[in-house]
């Protein structure tokens, strides 16, 4: 009896101490909604709990506290969203908030898009550091940014020693943190590359482990041909590539769209990397120069002025802006060419050719609406609207399991100009219209197209997901409700329906309403050094 006394005693006393459950304890708690992981993955009932600037725990939180909770009840959680194609360095040091962006749920932004970019990307980095800003920030090189520090704006090869040259320093932007090489071969000097040239330099990112990003030669006429130039560079280089804001631009080419994404698939399947980025819209914006033949914009603008004040040279200049008014960009009609900045003239904004010509009593035949654009050129140039794609496309397009969503917008000073709503609805549109409404994605295929599948292709491997440790870049909203408010005719209207968004664990939409926080980071590219 005794010595089992004590072999109790001894028992109780070696047991170890009954101590309480710590209280988990969080900076942030979204509770209660709808998580959509940027998988794919169908939604799950889960708690966001944040701490720092990091996603600490996803589950079950009930027991758990916080600073500050968010009922997200009959919500969705989503990650921030990723927009792999902007122009935000234009309008970004004016509004740093950057609000239309916030307030579609875009907590990273990417620049240095269509070849054209912020140049040493070092210094343009150390820059947006400084700047404090409301999103994260990334940029690519642009290859005809490179090619005009080497070469100019000139229609020619380069020399051995200027392709050397160019390869140092798109290798010197690619260890300064860039995410890899863009290309206009739309855009003056693009538009003067070789494909073997662009191939050199995309050689280059590889090796710092880079995506190669185009707008592609022609997206009209040119279509195909152009998508099996893209493949092809991605595949004679050896990296991954990415068609950005893919379209089908031209009546006579409005169901292409099947033959361009079919080239796509077969690329894919014989193991070459391409991907694509959409905005969802059937017009696209920029410069009126578009409308303009790229032989007649070698050496830049004050030759192209000289060339229209040549009488022949401006007659042959005059019948390809008609051609491209009649079977590209132009869409078959002056109407359809609206003016959306014209900083020397602003009551042209809004306007299209059309209308331009009428308030001057002037029929709105082809010749005459070239005609005005030249005199636009000569004047100041202005940045147009072009209405020339097709409903049917852009949703097959979206439908394809390798499009992501991207703006090619910039960052609005609110009330300015007429820019393109895809400014301020791209990504409230596409969960609006084209998830609640239309049907064409589901909610968690188009969350994915929004944020992972974007941060995959970028290579930013701590977003773009909800994870635990991951960064809480975070876009909370009601799927019933969110849409785009931005029209054609008035698209300085914010976006509804996102109520929290989160960049590295700040609130910076709180309630639907921007908060002034300003916690965005610069995004490093792989070969950074």
């Amino acid at each position: 009896m005794l010595r089992g006394l004590l072999l109790l005693v001894v028992l109780v006393l070696l047991a170890p101490p009954v101590v309480a459950q710590e209280t988990q304890s969080f900076d942030l708690i979204i509770r209660g909604g709808r998580v959509v992981d940027g998988t794919g993955n169908p939604w799950v009932g889960a708690d966001v709990g944040v701490r720092g600037d990091r996603i600490a725990r996803i589950g079950d939180l009930s027991d758990a506290v916080a600073r500050r909770d968010i009922d997200a009840a009959g919500l969705v959680v989503a990650p921030g969203f990723i927009d792999p194609h902007t122009h935000a360095v234009r309008g970004i040091f004016d509004v740093p908030t950057a609000d239309n962006y916030l307030l579609q749920g875009v907590t990273t932004l990417t620049e240095g898009n269509d070849g054209s970019s912020p140049f040493p990307v070092g210094a343009h980095l150390a820059r947006m550091t400084e700047a404090a800003i409301s999103p994260n920030w990334a940029v690519f090189v642009g290859q005809g940014t490179i090619r005009g520090e080497v070469i100019g704006a000139d229609d020619r090869e380069p020399t051995p020693d200027e392709l050397d040259r160019m390869r140092a320093l798109v290798a010197e932007a690619m260890e300064e943190g860039a995410l890899g090489l863009s290309t206009g071969l739309f855009y003056v000097p693009g538009s003067f590359t070789s494909t073997d040239e662009v191939i050199e330099l995309s050689k280059v990112v590889a090796t710092h482990g880079g995506i190669y990003i185009s707008h592609m030669r022609d997206e009209a006429q040119g279509l195909l041909e152009s998508v099996r130039e893209t493949i092809r560079i991605g595949e004679d280089a050896g990296l991954p590539v990415q068609m950005t804001h893919h379209k089908v631009i031209s009546r006579d080419m409005w169901g292409q769209s099947v033959e361009s994404l079919a080239l796509v698939d077969a690329a894919r399947a014989r193991g070459i990397d391409i991907t694509m980025d959409q905005y969802p819209y059937t017009a696209s914006q920029t410069s009126i120069n578009a409308l303009v033949p790229q032989w007649a914009q070698a050496g830049g603008r004050d030759e192209l002025v000289v060339r229209l004040e040549d009488p022949e040279t401006r007659r042959r200049i005059k019948e390809e802006i008609v051609y491209r008014i009649e079977h590209d960009r132009g869409g078959g009609d002056p109407k359809n060419v609206v003016i959306g900045l014209c900083e020397w003239d602003r009551s042209l904004e809004g306007k299209s050719l059309a209308d331009i010509l009428a308030d001057r009593s002037v029929d709105a035949t082809m010749g005459n609406a070239a005609e005005l654009v030249m005199d636009i050129i000569e004047r100041g140039g202005a940045r147009a609207i072009y209405h020339a794609m097709d409903e049917a496309d852009v949703e097959r397009i979206m439908q394809h399991p390798a499009t992501a969503v991207g703006s090619d917008g910039g960052v609005s000073v609110f009330g300015q100009s007429v820019p393109h709503p895809r400014e301020y609805g791209t990504f409230a549109r596409v969960l609006g219209r084209y998830v609640r409404e239309r049907g064409v994605l589901t909610l968690e295929e188009a969350v994915r197209k929004m944020s992972g599948a974007t941060a995959q292709r970028l290579g930013l491997q701590d977003r773009g997901l909800l994870r635990e440790g991951l960064h809480a870049d975070i876009a909370v909203f009601d799927a019933a409700s969110v849409s785009d408010r931005a029209t054609f005719a008035e698209p300085h209207q914010y976006a509804e329906g996102i109520e929290y968004v989160l960049v590295n664990g700040t609130l910076v939409v709180d309630g639907g309403q921007h908060t002034g926080a300003r916690p965005g980071r610069v995004l490093y590219g792989p070969g950074r050094r």
